[in-house]
This record gives C-alpha cells, structure tokens and sequence, in this order.
C-alpha cells in the first residue's frame, strides 16, 4: 500500500513550528557561540548511538566534523592517499611499515608518536564488537622508534592501506582511552575542529584548532543539532536556522529553494534479489523474464522524483570508474550471454521488501505492478527489516528487494561482491552458488588497488549480471542542503567528509 503524504498546508505548519524548535535549539547553545557569525550551524540527521566512540558507527561524524582523522584516507576512485601517515609500503606479503606526519599535536597538546597511534590502532583490533572493517581480519601492530608504525597481517592483505582509512580507526590521543574500554573523544583528535562539548543525542560543539597541523579551519567553530524528523531539517535550512543539513526528504525538496539543494550520488544500490536456488527463478529463462519485465526509469520517476540513478549494473555513479569499465568489448560481450527470457503465464511469485526504507514499500507496489502485467502473479510480504531479514537469508521468497550499500569502510566494493553473490557470502539472499563467479571474486580480491583490481571488479559484476542473480534497479542519491551563506561544503559520497579546513563562511 502506498501511503499518501501529508497535504501541503498542514506540512508548512509543522515545518513552521518545528523550524522555530530548531531555532530555538541552536540559540540554546553557548551563547559567544550563538552569537559568532563566523560559526557554522549544522542540522545531522542520526544522533550518536554509542556516545561519540570511534569504535561505533558514531565514527563517521567525527569524520565528517573533521574533529579525528586516520592515517590516511581515500581519493574518489577509493585509492589511498596521505593523511597522519605520509608514505608507506609493503615490505614483506603481510608485512606493511607506515611513515607518520611530524610535527602533529593532539588537541588535549600531546604529541602524535607512534607509540600512540600503535596503541589506537592495538585498542580497535583487541575492540568487542571490533570495527567492521576489522571483522575477520587479525592485525599485529608495533611501533618502530618516533614514527614508523608496523603493522603485519595473518594473511596477504592489499586492501590494508584502504581499510585504514576507516574512520572507526581514527588516531586519538591517549586521553580518550578510558578504564573498561570506554573510548571518550572529546579534546582528543588531530583534526582542524576540536570537539569542546556534547550533549548525548542532542548537541555537539566543536572550536577550531589553532594548533591544526595543516591549513588551519576556515569558522571559528561548528554547532551541531541532531534532528531526527525530516520535516524539521528541511524547515531549518528554508528559514536560515541552519547552514548545512544532512539528508532532505524527497517530499520536502519542492518547499526549498533549488539553490540550497544538492544531490550526492551514493554507493548504494537498490537491487531485486531472486531465488536462483528453488521456485520458479531457478529457471534462468523465468529469471531473464523477470528481468525484462522491470521498468526501472518509472520506478525513478514515480516513487523517487527523479532523485535517483537508474541502474546499469551493481556499481552506481558513486564509483565513478564502473561507467567507463562497463563500456568494455568484454563487459558487453559476457553480458550477451545472457538467458533468452520466457513466455510467462500466471506463473506465482512471493516478493519481499521491509519497511525501514520509506520507498521500498512504494518500489513494491511498481515492481508488482509490472511483473504481473508481464504474466507473473506476485503476492507481496512486507514487513519491519528486524523481522524479515531471516527469512530472506534463508531463501523464503522468491524475490526480495533491497536497498544496499555496495562499497563498505574499505571504499572497495569486493567485500559486497563476495557477501552477496558467492557461493559461502554472508548476505546471499539470491542462494546464487557459481564456480566462474567465485572465481572472479577470488582474481579481484587478490589484485592490488588499482586500475587492474578496477576491471577485475567489472569483469566479476558482468558476470554477476549475465547469471541474473539479481536486478540492479536505482541508485540512490541523498539531498544535503547548504545555506547561501556557507561555502565549501563537502560533498561525499561516502559520507565521510562534509564539513572540511576550507568550509567557512561566504564573504
């Protein structure tokens, strides 16, 4: 069912009373803060979820406030370059040294040393729960005089530069480290904001560094409020509560100048998953049908506004390389292999989505829509993710569709390929099981990053593709809205970066 949106009236009365909420909020803070034009105000959808730790997902807001950083981060191709770390190399097959930046002060005054960023990194690698992009992986680490840092891992690993780069393993003094593994960052970081104060899932302060060892901040500081209703973000940024504002509703856009409005590509792919395994999709002509039948510019169109990327394969425009591999003889050539699809009739299918994505309910309904008038009879099964999700791993439908993230910490998008479309992936909700693909995703993850592990990449997902495993349909985009007065703003697709030394005030 397609749930109707809240008429345009009664929407600019509670955007209005929400705004000036919000206005309110921000004028709560510190009142020299209030007051400084210099100061960048910023509306964050997601509170903290675990205190501001940078062992948690919280991570990425100390990413994105420029508050913590890592010994190096990612280029838009997902290839690593200088950060905390200026050079580094592979001196043996598991064996990595790390060349650290000199000169560079915490914010509580200590000194960067490597015997501090071994004891950050030691701290995330010995982490429960560990950070994701440590899931599975066993590091040794040791530091080697004032600032070589040597990091060895169990296996082979040529992503390890790249998984560095994770901001849930940020370099914070030794201050941050608590007794009983508590990780507080306040006053701790290396980056051009220090993070002076914040108020659980409310608020957050951050001043500029003057001891910055890079070019110093462009504001004087950023306030930050966490917003969890849409309609209320929107409202900020309409009315000039806020400077910048993380992730804008599609219903909303219409309300605000197309000025303030940008959309960022994302790296994530809504996809229609099917059953290879058992049903009527384990016949590669039913499959190939299914295929054909999916309209996906009128998906885009009506449910998402036009706000969003049709799909020519698994990798959206957020990997700005996968176009230019997908114009290859070869990528063309393998997907020419692909199943003739079959006349279908009547033939019953279940189709599953979940809630927790405002859209895929609305994709549903489309997608039911064009399936049955290509001859399929589709029962659908929708529900909250926390109760769906077992049922799709274990191949209760035969359809499923998803909204998923197609590149992980490492900004590498192997680790998606192989959780699911191979034959032991973690997430194979498509119960897809084959020899040349697991092949593939072996050659890939063996390459170094690069321009050849790019077109490793491409090779595998046309392969993926010619089998019918699934049906990229869209890619998303988010909206982030930015005030006539702030400039500079970032913005990421990975949702890494967004307020940068260069984000200030506009003259």
């Amino acid at each position: 069912m397609v749930l109707p949106r809240p008429k345009a009236a009664a929407t600019a009365v509670l955007a209005s009373t929400l705004a000036l909420a919000l206005s309110g909020c921000f004028a709560a803070g510190d009142a020299g803060a209030a007051a400084d034009d210099t100061r960048i105000k910023v509306a964050m959808m997601q509170p903290p979820r675990s205190g501001l730790t940078p062992l948690s997902d919280d991570a990425f807001k100390l990413s994105r406030w420029q508050a913590a950083e890592t010994l190096v981060v990612l280029d838009e191709v997902g290839e690593a370059q200088p950060a905390l770390a200026t050079a580094w190399e592979q001196t043996g097959e598991r064996t990595w040294t790390f060349e650290l930046r000199q000169g560079v002060e915490f914010h509580d005054g200590t000194a960067l040393t490597a015997k501090q960023v071994a004891a950050s990194l030691e701290t995330a690698a010995n982490a429960s729960p560990k950070p994701r992009i440590l899931d599975g992986v066993e590091l040794g680490i040791k530091a080697e005089g004032a600032n070589t840092v040597v990091v060895t891992t169990e296996v082979a690993d040529p992503l390890l530069p790249q998984r560095l780069s994770s901001p849930q393993l940020s370099i914070l003094a030794a201050s941050a480290y608590k007794s009983g593994g508590v990780v507080v960052p306040t006053g701790a970081g290396t980056g051009p904001y220090v993070l002076s104060s914040f108020d659980g899932t409310s608020s957050a302060t951050l001043d500029r560094f003057d001891g910055y060892w890079g070019e110093p901040a462009a504001a004087a500081g950023v306030d930050v409020q966490f917003v969890p209703d849409g309609t209320a973000r929107a409202a900020a940024l309409r009315t000039g509560n806020a400077d910048i504002v993380e992730t804008i509703p599609v219903g909303q856009v219409a309300q605000i100048d197309p000025a303030l409005v940008h959309e960022v590509p994302m790296p994530r792919t809504n996809t229609l998953y099917l059953n290879n395994d058992t049903g009527p999709f384990a016949d590669p002509a039913v499959r190939a049908a299914a295929r054909e039948a999916i309209e996906r510019a009128t998906v885009v169109e009506r449910v998402y506004e036009g706000r969003a990327d049709i799909a020519e394969g698994l990798l959206g425009p957020a990997l700005p390389w996968a176009a230019a591999e997908r114009a290859n003889e070869n990528y063309t050539e393998v997907l020419g292999n692909r199943a003739a699809p079959s006349v279908v009739k009547g033939t019953k299918i279940t189709l599953g989505t979940f809630t927790d994505r405002a859209e895929l309910p609305e994709v549903a309904v489309a997608l039911e829509q064009q399936l049955e008038a290509a001859g399929f009879v589709v029962e659908q099964d929708v529900r909250e993710y926390q109760h769906i999700e077992a049922d799709a791993l274990d191949g209760k439908f035969d359809a499923f569709i998803l909204s998923r993230a197609t590149v992980l910490d490492s900004g590498d998008p192997v680790a998606y390929m192989y959780s699911d479309f191979s034959c032991e992936g973690s997430f194979n909700i498509s119960q897809f099981c084959d020899a040349e693909v697991d092949a593939a995703l072996a050659k890939a993850a063996a390459v170094a990053p690069g321009g050849e592990r790019r077109a490793a990449i491409a090779a595998a997902e046309a392969l993926i593709l010619s089998k019918d495993a699934a049906v990229p349909l869209l890619h998303e985009r988010v909206i982030q809205g930015e005030s006539a007065r702030v400039r500079d703003v970032e913005r990421d697709p990975r949702e890494r970066a967004l307020i940068t030394n260069r984000t200030g005030i506009a003259d």
